[in-house]
């Protein structure tokens, strides 16, 4: 059995989920457009759960959480697990989207964040933070869905996998 997490990540961890629940859906970024391309809005529409997560350094982790892809925003919430099977960090983002060929950008509205260093991972304090759109910054990802598989290529040279649920 897990000892229980320490008071400052528990109380992220609630708040994680709050932001998650409370987030209302953002409007679309002016400018952003809502092209379709090879990978299609429909194809990458839905709830994914998440499975691994791979740094560019080579060290590879537990995911758990869901990211959710509407018509034009997101949401994600997810624990990153290490090999004792404990969260040693945990993310909730959301905003707006565009998706043009294998290109998918995010726009980050909302960020919620806490994380212990773990290989490949510096430790990030508590982030909680809310923008308006014309704030957001925008993060250029590849992507690639193969079957009931979604892989997200960050601009950092990380992945992350997810499983269509």
């Amino acid at each position: 059995m897990r000892p229980p997490p320490s008071p400052p990540l528990g109380r992220t961890l609630t708040a994680l989920v709050a932001l998650l629940v409370a987030a209302p859906a953002a409007p679309v970024l002016s400018g952003l457009g809502t092209r379709l391309a090879a990978q299609s809005r429909a194809e990458l529409q839905g709830v994914w759960a998440a499975e691994r997560y791979h740094m560019a350094g080579g060290a590879e982790y537990e995911v758990q959480g869901r990211i959710f892809f509407g018509e034009r925003d997101w949401q994600v919430l997810f624990f990153v697990v290490d090999d004792a099977d404990e969260v040693r960090r945990g993310s909730a983002e959301g905003g707006t989207y565009t998706l043009e060929g294998g290109e998918l950008v995010f726009a980050h509205l909302f960020n919620l964040s806490f994380g212990e260093e773990m290989p490949g991972l510096p430790a990030a304090e508590l982030r909680m933070v809310s923008r308006p759109p014309g704030e957001a910054p925008l993060e250029p990802t590849n992507l690639a869905i193969e079957g009931d598989r979604l892989t997200l290529y960050f601009p950092s040279g990380n992945r992350m996998t997810f499983r269509r649920r």
